[in-house]
């Protein structure tokens, strides 16, 4: 389901496969490497830099496995990365190779995944365990928390929660849940019953902060890998956990009733290590915003990991960080997440630079990474508001905005979040408003006159501020220090391949004008290991297939 106020789609990589739909033979209708010449034309490249390697159907499906280099030499194609990528099918009543004419449809996927199913140990013993709200009323406003406390199950011996998926109620052939949270609480709180607003005046209902797993609009079940799952049944684990479902009620629809929530796999065949999840990124309240109007606009959390030894209560071994998942709004267009070392950036941990609202998923790194006490993890978020006349906040609402990353680890620790904000009152002064403090620093950003300039300045400002980091434990214990956004080192590319397998240095890449000026560039699509593609049978039709690492939405 696309979100509201969508923008108009914006083709910066093609690729046609033409296949004639039917049960007769499909190697009639092979597939090429094209791409678009403006917005109604397509031309077939001159290099054809894929390799067909089978072409099936079924009742249900039609079926492509190729391969292609990450990295061709040829102008009109575009580089695979991690980042996400859209699929736009289009399909007439001929063979005609076209895109404009007929209908068509747009999909979100990942190119890159790093870990097979396959690769992964199913447990011969298992059982499931449903955290979900029963029978709940959804509110007839826009945005909605939803809180409530659960036990976990009693067991007599420890057990790893190695899966976990979303258990979603679809009403009117969609779903109003944007996303599930589940925290451990830790086992000296006294909490809440019933159901309440997560952030509401009960301020109890937004106790615990120890995110246990977490799932968005886009995602599907998630299986941790063989080294690391989530424990309970011991001492030391949660007896209870906080579900928290956000429910977005844009058309105010009354009546509805909801059973959402979020289904574990546990079983007794234990893992090496008990994981955890490290919350990091630009702390939601008080003083996140961005400025309206604004075609990129970046944020910064920083979080500062040399106080971990001493609020864990015992040495914090080395965090190795396995899988991720990044969450923004709707004016999210990408997020970085970076580490540091002594001063020094160390990699980029991961990174989604065409981020969809509409796809969040848990995704594995390529290899665990290590980060030790004392390093820094900054997350950077770019953020576009060419269609809001209003400064967007930071907030719960799916019209406010985050700038989240979550960061699955192993051995697990007592830290919970590590999240950072500028100062206010910096940001305010460069922009030529008086501020005492932070709330007036917040209320002197409306009276900002913004246009590109105080735009930039605004970033820069947010960039070069003081950075307020607020480290959490399980069990609620806070401390804040102060810190400083480094800059963000890009790596080079790498060489390309051409056809034949010679590496090159790629030339300038063709570009045409489409929709608002858009980029344009072709793109076989597959990558350098084997991708099977599986797209609804649409039976006596010709599609033309396109994949775009645009920010488009339709």
């Amino acid at each position: 389901m696309c979100p509201p106020n969508s923008e108009t789609p914006q083709i910066i990589s093609l690729c046609n496969f033409k296949i004639v739909a039917s049960m007769g033979p499909l190697m009639a209708g092979k597939p090429q490497d094209w791409h678009a010449v403006d917005e109604e034309n397509l031309k077939e490249d001159n290099s054809q830099d894929y390799q067909l390697l089978s072409l099936t159907e079924d009742e249900t499906f039609t079926t492509l496995r190729f391969k292609r280099y990450f990295q061709t030499c040829d102008p009109n194609d575009l580089d695979i990365t991690g980042d996400t990528a859209r699929l736009i099918s289009a399909f007439g009543t001929d063979d005609t190779v076209q895109f404009s004419k007929g209908q068509r449809f747009l999909k979100s996927l990942f190119l890159m995944r790093v870990i097979s199913p396959t690769e992964l140990n199913d447990p011969k013993i298992f059982f499931t365990y449903d955290l979900k709200l029963n029978d709940f009323p959804i509110p007839v406003d826009e945005t909605t928390y939803a809180c409530t406390f659960i036990p976990l199950p009693i067991l007599k011996q420890k057990h790893h929660i190695y899966k976990f998926e979303p258990i979603i109620t679809t009403h009117q052939n969609r779903s109003m849940v944007h996303h599930i949270l589940v925290y451990a609480c830790g086992n000296g709180s006294v909490l809440p019953t019933g159901i309440s607003d997560c952030y509401g005046a009960d301020p109890d209902f937004a106790l615990c902060s120890q995110v246990v797993v977490g799932w968005a609009v886009g995602g599907g079940s998630y299986q941790f890998p063989n080294e690391a799952a989530i424990s309970i049944g011991t001492p030391m684990d949660p007896q209870y956990i906080r579900l928290e479902i956000h429910y977005s009620n844009f058309d105010l629809i009354p009546g509805l009733i909801d059973n959402s929530g979020i289904r574990f796999y546990c079983t007794p065949d234990l893992r090496p290590y008990d994981m955890g999840v490290l919350q990091t990124g630009v702390f939601t309240f008080p003083v996140h915003f961005i400025p309206p109007g604004a075609d990129a606009y970046k944020s910064y959390g920083l979080c500062k990991s040399s106080q971990f030894n001493e609020m864990n209560g015992t040495p914090v071994p080395d965090l190795k960080v396995f899988g991720f998942l990044l969450h923004t709004h709707l004016a999210g267009r990408g997020l970085k997440v970076v580490q540091y070392r002594n001063g020094e950036q160390v990699r980029i941990i991961c990174e989604d630079n065409k981020y969809d609202f509409a796809l969040q998923e848990t995704r594995d790194l390529k290899e665990v990474i290590t980060i030790k006490v004392g390093d820094e993890i900054l997350v950077e978020c770019n953020f576009q508001t060419l269609d809001r006349t209003e400064i967007t906040f930071g907030g719960p609402s799916t019209l406010n905005e985050m700038c989240l990353a979550f960061l699955f680890y192993y051995p697990r620790n007592n830290i919970s979040s590590c999240m950072g904000y500028p100062d206010i009152q910096q940001i305010a002064h460069a922009l030529g408003q008086e501020a005492s403090d932070a709330m007036e620093g917040m209320i002197a950003m409306n009276y900002v006159e913004w246009n590109n300039e105080t735009i930039k300045t605004a970033e820069k400002a947010a960039k070069e501020a003081d950075q307020i980091v607020m480290i959490k434990t399980i069990d609620e214990l806070q401390k804040n220090e102060s810190g400083i956004i480094r800059d963000i080192m890009i790596p080079e590319s790498g060489l390309c391949h051409d056809i034949s397998g010679r590496l090159g240095v790629r030339g300038p890449q063709v570009t045409a004008n489409l929709r608002g000026a858009a980029a344009v560039i072709s793109q076989a699509l597959s990558t350098a290991e084997i991708l099977p593609l599986p797209l609804l049978l649409l039976t006596q039709l010709s599609f033309t297939w396109l994949l775009t690492s645009s920010q488009c939405r339709i």
